[in-house]
């Protein structure tokens, strides 16, 4: 079928041409693919219009069929079939409304009688029991709510007229457990329409803009090898302009940091000359830092400036995405909140505080400042600490050379198969031996033994051999009709109240004496404040009055500075990828072979570094041996990230303690790891690489860390997920202490006397693969083992062991306390310096 010579083609074209736009390339192909039946992933730069690509596709199909139909009315408008045709998934609530309004516009301009709706956590109650009486042609929904769908009853009614369901941003989800919901839905939606209607094709597309691994993602997604598919690329470059936000002078910035707010002052100029910028942070308690900052740099920002993340009420985020659409604000600082799909125009400038640790996200968040095909978009990197701006220039030259991460996607999460499985039984039931079927086509179940499917139908029936005896655990039954189901009413409800794989410390609401809600933080930060204490939330600077019925209940604070709440999940690890390319920049510094202002800028703290130790070149390992009155001091620089570092650290000192008796303190970041003793650490040239090799590796890891204690942190969120431990009831929610001596329960039963219990099997894989990172440390064991070794002696810090240095005394001191510590250390540093001198 030629596509450009159909009817609905020419309609959309013509709606196009009337909107002074024409379609891409990539946009026409998918269009034809769609007509053709494939189904597949589309790739191509933020701000192209990858919806349209689909959301057009499934238009233009729409209207073909209506074209072909005997005309029945003289109306204009002749309305679809009533039911869901368009299933989007999103991983994001705030990419939900900016979806609807485009998709609305198309609908109506078009003569198309659709109706958008949204489903999340956000959607009003009446909304969706409209919704449950009669479903609209498209629904934008979450992963979390397609599976509270599933958990009502007459599923298959929902989907009985479906024809494509589209995951957008699916790099966002495919290396997360919440892709794994995806996928598990994707197959039940499936297998409903091909018992009913096993004639009708159901096309499943993937939307993805950042990502380096696009083959793998797409099988993740239609892993189906009777379905036709493809991948459509887009062959387009997207204009990004990355600047770097540098100093007067070297010596304004600090070695070592994560806020940068001493440049605060340098950022006013960018937002003044700007229409609208997002400020991105990489944590809500630095968001909140830098919101107050900026106000106190100048007092004009007052109402042009505001603050977005997840913790934020509801209605204030939504006051602030309509604020953004409309241009009224003049800045906003935000975190991953706004990094997805929100189209606002009026946005032509980003900046990243900090470094993003990843190429890919760098880059999504580049992409919200013009967010047009036509357009340039303009990023500025704002260091916070000297060295960060070799990231920048190794950011630039990734995103150059188009150095993508790979998104690795989630396999075997047995803890989120038992929860859908819960949620079929809880809805209209299942039959094992089908959905067995549905749940072996997934990607991420592909390898699921009979043996495996016999002991999770055990678990959710009886709770499986330890826990038998106990009747709460027997949740599922066999009901008359031959198919699974949960008949009790209590079982089901709490199942409901918790369906999701997002476990984190149980959220309070933040809400004024007088009335209005603020936001909302964790338990464990307000269990530490007493009344009277003061924090900052939204922007705002509020005074603590009490816990009432999981309220907190504040009111407006006199002063102008407080503490910043801590969110759990602050520090982001350094990518593989972008710690490869920072080995190179820290080759090209000192040899000037290089066109990066950024090197150039800190050049002079290279040649300090030079003087007193040595800078790395890629095909090289330093180790810094240096004894201060603090003790003995081992720094060794991979350029792994923060992750890799912890467990290779853990793995050093264990070898080196089979030596000869010795204990250490660790401390590491993005670059390095630090070993501290108080004896002499035995260490020469020769035993290097024997110390740092890959020979029994998995064996030493297990070794020299406490594996059990790191699968038993992973088993609180496992039994969460799995529905083991139940997190309460809204406004009741079980305290985070409690949830986990309750996990940690289960997991020594299991240790005990049910060794191959699954959930515990998934706990050390877990802590194995996703938290030690194996593979990526045994390859940068391989690495260092191709590597020349550089042994630096010294009796002061380096350059480059500050920051880890700086690190090792956060953790126990204040903010005050350490500042006072880092100036003397670096007065000591200095004073060292001019002696040598």
């Amino acid at each position: 079928m030629e596509l450009n010579k159909s009817k609905g083609y020419r309609q959309v074209n013509s709606w196009l041409k009337s909107k002074k736009r024409k379609p891409f390339q990539f946009q026409t192909d998918a269009w034809q693919y769609y007509a053709e039946g494939y189904s597949g992933l589309v790739n191509a730069p933020t701000g192209f219009g990858k919806t349209f690509s689909i959301f057009l596709a499934v238009v233009i199909d729409e209207l073909n069929k209506r074209a072909d139909q005997k005309p029945v009315s003289s109306k204009k408008t002749k309305k679809s079939a009533d039911g869901l045709r368009l299933l989007w998934i999103t991983p994001l609530r705030s990419l939900a409304k900016d979806l609807a309004r485009a998709m609305n516009e198309v609908c109506q301009e078009l003569d198309l009688g659709w109706h958008v709706g949204i489903r999340n956590g956000d959607t009003p109650q009446n909304e969706k029991l409209k919704q449950k009486k009669q479903m609209p042609e498209v629904l934008i929904i979450t992963p979390e709510s397609i599976h509270l769908l599933l958990a009502q009853k007459s599923t298959f009614n929902y989907f009985d007229q479906l024809e494509c369901i589209v995951a957008d941003e699916w790099h966002e989800l495919i290396g997360s457990k919440r892709g794994v919901m995806a996928e598990l839905a994707i197959s039940r939606i499936k297998g409903l329409l091909l018992k009913k209607h096993p004639e009708r094709l159901l096309r499943v597309w993937g939307i993805s803009a950042t990502i380096g691994n696009l083959e793998q993602a797409m099988e993740v997604l239609v892993p189906d090898q009777e379905f036709l598919k493809t991948i459509v690329k887009a062959d387009l470059q997207k204009k990004i302009v990355i600047k770097s936000i540098l100093p007067d002078h070297i010596d304004m910035l600090p070695w070592a940091g994560h806020l940068g707010l001493k440049l605060a002052h340098k950022l006013l100029p960018v937002i003044q000359k700007s229409k609208t910028t997002l400020i991105f942070t990489n944590t809500r308690g630095q968001a909140e830092l830098w919101y107050q900052a900026l106000l106190a740099q100048d007092e004009n920002l007052a109402g042009q400036i505001a603050i977005h993340h997840g913790s934020i009420d509801y209605e204030l985020r939504n006051w602030i995405e309509d604020a953004l659409h409309s241009g009224i604000l003049k800045a906003v600082v935000c975190t991953s909140s706004l990094d997805l799909g929100v189209d606002f125009k009026p946005v032509d400038t980003v900046v990243q505080i900090g470094s993003p640790k990843g190429v890919a996200r760098f880059l999504q968040r580049a992409g919200r400042s013009g967010h047009s095909p036509h357009e340039t978009s303009r990023i500025y990197f704002l260091p916070t600490h000297a060295l960060e701006l070799v990231e920048a220039a190794a950011i630039k030259e990734a995103a150059r050379t188009n150095n993508i991460e790979s998104r690795e996607p989630i396999v075997m999460a047995f803890d989120t198969l038992i929860q859908y499985l819960v949620t079929l039984a809880v809805g209209d039931g299942f039959d094992d031996e089908q959905i067995f079927f549905e749940v072996k086509q997934t990607y991420a179940f592909k390898e699921l033994l009979p043996q495996e499917w016999n002991w999770i139908m055990q678990f959710i029936t009886t709770g499986g051999e330890s826990l038998t005896a106990y009747t709460e655990f027997s949740k599922v039954n066999k009901a008359k009709d031959g198919l699974w189901k949960v008949e009790s009413r209590q079982i089901a409800m709490r199942h409901r109240l918790h369906i999701g794989t997002i476990v984190s410390d149980a959220m309070l609401k933040v809400k004024y004496l007088s009335g209005g809600y603020v936001g909302m933080v964790e338990e464990s930060f307000v269990a530490k404040m007493k009344t009277g204490s003061n924090f900052t939330l939204a922007g705002r600077v509020l005074e603590f009055i009490m816990i009432k019925e999981m309220m907190v209940l504040v009111r407006k604070s006199k002063l102008k500075h407080a503490m910043s709440p801590s969110w759990m999940g602050g520090r982001m690890s350094l990518s593989a990828n972008l710690g490869s390319t920072l080995r190179k920049k820290y080759n090209e510094t000192l040899d000037k072979t290089h066109q990066d202002e950024e090197l150039d800028f800190i050049f002079p703290l290279f040649e300090r570094q030079a003087k007193v130790s040595h800078v790395p070149k890629s095909d090289e390992f330093l180790i810094e041996l240096i004894q201060t009155r603090d003790g003995f001091h081992l720094f060794a620089y991979p350029f792994e990230g923060r992750q890799v570092h912890e467990i290779m650290a853990s793995l050093i000192a264990y070898r080196l303690s089979r030596k000869q008796p010795i204990t250490f303190s660790i401390a590491m970041n993005d670059y390095g790891f630090e070993l501290l003793s108080e004896q002499s650490i035995p260490l020469d040239e020769e035993h290097i690489k024997k110390l740092f090799s890959p020979a029994d590796l998995a064996a030493d890891i297990v070794a020299s860390i406490n594996a059990t204690e790191m699968a038993r942190r992973k088993f609180r969120d496992i039994a969460c997920i799995s529905g083991l431990v139940f997190q309460g009831y809204p406004g009741k929610y079980v305290a985070n202490k409690h949830l986990q001596s309750s996990a940690a329960l289960f997991f020594n039963v299991f240790s005990d006397y049910d060794k191959h219990n699954l959930l515990l099997r998934q706990a050390y894989d877990e802590a194995f693969y996703q938290q030690i990172e194996e593979p990526r440390l045994a390859a940068a064991l391989h690495r260092i083992q191709l590597s020349k070794i550089i042994l630096i002696k010294t009796d002061r810090y380096t350059p480059l062991c500050f920051p880890i240095k700086v690190d090792s005394l956060r953790d126990n001191m204040s903010t005050e306390e350490l500042s006072q510590r880092i100036e003397r250390m670096t007065a000591e540093v200095e004073k060292r310096n001019i002696k040598k001198r």
